[in-house]
């Protein structure tokens, strides 16, 4: 049964397809023959008729006693077949010139071309009437000329039939032909099938052959081979963070563990305990900040957009997020300058927007020297308003800029994290989740002694 459900494979279908629009055009070729060769057979006739009629009808137009009539008759005899398949017949009031053997055609029959049918025959022969005007004794009279069509009607018969014939056998020739055309040229697809059902995910490395293909089957292997690609750069990457938030769980669980172990060994006073207690709860702020920034991410992956939006003066809100490191850049000795389109507004959740602009300063102010400035510069391009972060410091190499805000990644041992808010390498991860939920996007570079980390926002 699951075998009769099989949908007819694409062989099968260009075949039939094949095989159908052969049988359309050959038919119409088919049925112009057919009307051209009927067309000729009845020319023929007609040529035929139009012979006899003239021929007849010049001696009969110039007999006009009895005595000439049967010397008329003698001629028509003559000219008429012995297998009567040509015939003549006078109609006349006059019974004295008449001639025609019967059944007589009937003496209504009005001039022109026309048929007589003959109880004899299987065909009706085909007749040409023409009215002979009165000389003499003799009245006007109907002269009828006939020829017999079963000729003509055998050659038709034979010729369609022929042609029939040569059809179909035609037909089922092509569709046998265009069946081993379409398997042949279908090949490369199976074996692209065949190579495409031997990937595996032990080996994320493979890739489909395209040295072989045709250009359109190159074209999807090439595009498969992208996808390809994509999906193993996604699945190491996911690998890797994997591997990094267990690396970071692992820290604050190994001191819980650690201390509690301690804290257990033996018997503790009142302020002990209370000293364990504090160090385990700083362990589990840290692994609350860890979960609730790994959620955040993925709801920001999920395309979740910022909500609960509100129109506000974008320096505005990077002035109260300045004043809350007013107390670390003094211990520092920076400064933080903000410049340019200062009036510019969007829609924004304030509280994310703070949390980026937080992580993009922190980050700054951990990777500036003292006593250096600090630069935040707003600028609205078109449709969307740019926040870049600007400090001076160790130059960051092209090769790790466009991965800045990818999640634990880490530049070297001097720029540990790209931007830690919390001490676990999520801080530009969170810039990015930020500036995708408000449409934008996010964008750095370092050079001349300056790195400039920032993101935009849709106004």
């Amino acid at each position: 049964m699951i075998a009769a459900m099989r949908k007819p494979s694409i062989t099968s279908r260009l075949a039939m397809g094949f095989a159908l629009a052969a049988l359309v055009v050959f038919s119409l070729i088919a049925g112009g023959l057919y009307a051209a060769l009927h067309r000729d057979l009845l020319r023929q006739q007609n040529d035929v008729l139009n012979t006899a009629a003239n021929d007849v009808q010049y001696s009969l137009s110039h007999i006009g006693t009895t005595s000439h009539w049967a010397r008329l008759k003698a001629k028509l005899d003559t000219l008429a077949s012995s297998d009567s398949s040509l015939g003549f017949w006078v109609i006349s009031p006059d019974p004295r010139f008449a001639y025609g053997a019967p059944p007589l055609p009937d003496a209504a029959t009005p001039p022109g071309y026309g048929r007589l049918a003959r109880p004899d025959r299987e065909y009706p022969m085909r007749t040409l009437t023409r009215l002979v005007g009165p000389i003499d004794e003799r009245p006007q009279v109907k002269l009828i000329v006939g020829i017999e069509t079963a000729p003509y009607f055998h050659t038709l018969h034979t010729f369609l039939s022929a042609l029939a014939g040569l059809l179909l056998l035609s037909v089922l020739l092509i569709a046998l032909l265009s069946r081993w055309l379409t398997r042949t040229g279908l090949r490369p697809l199976l074996r692209l099938s065949d190579q495409a059902q031997q990937l595996s995910p032990r080996n994320l490395s493979q890739r489909l052959h395209t040295e072989s293909l045709p250009i359109e089957l190159a074209d999807l292997a090439l595009a498969f081979n992208g996808a390809l690609n994509r999906l193993e750069s996604a699945y190491k990457q996911l690998e890797a963070f994997n591997a990094d938030v267990a690396h970071e769980l692992r820290t604050p669980l190994t001191n819980l563990i650690g201390h509690t172990q301690v804290a257990l060994s033996r018997r503790r006073g009142a302020g002990e305990l209370e000293e364990v207690l504090q160090s385990n709860l700083e362990d589990l702020d840290q692994l609350r900040a860890i979960v609730n920034d790994m959620l955040f991410l993925a709801r920001a992956d999920q395309g979740e957009a910022a909500s609960g939006l509100v129109r506000t003066a974008l320096a505005a809100e990077v002035g109260k997020t300045i004043e809350f490191f007013e107390f670390v850049l003094d211990d520092l000795g920076l400064k933080i300058e903000i410049d340019g389109d200062t009036a510019a507004q969007a829609s924004i959740n304030t509280a994310q927007f703070r949390r980026a602009t937080t992580n993009l300063l922190q980050n700054a102010i951990q990777h500036t020297e003292g006593g250096a400035r600090i630069d935040v510069r707003i600028r609205q391009a078109g449709d969307l308003v740019q926040i870049a972060v600007s400090n001076p410091g160790k130059a960051i190499e092209p090769r790790h800029l466009p991965r800045l805000f990818d999640r634990f990644y880490r530049v070297d041992s001097a720029r540990r994290d790209s931007g830690e808010t919390h001490g676990h390498g999520l801080g530009l991860a969170i810039v990015k989740a930020v500036a995708h939920m408000h449409g934008g996007s996010v964008f750095a570079q370092s050079e001349a002694g300056v790195t400039t980390i920032g993101f935009s926002v849709r106004v």
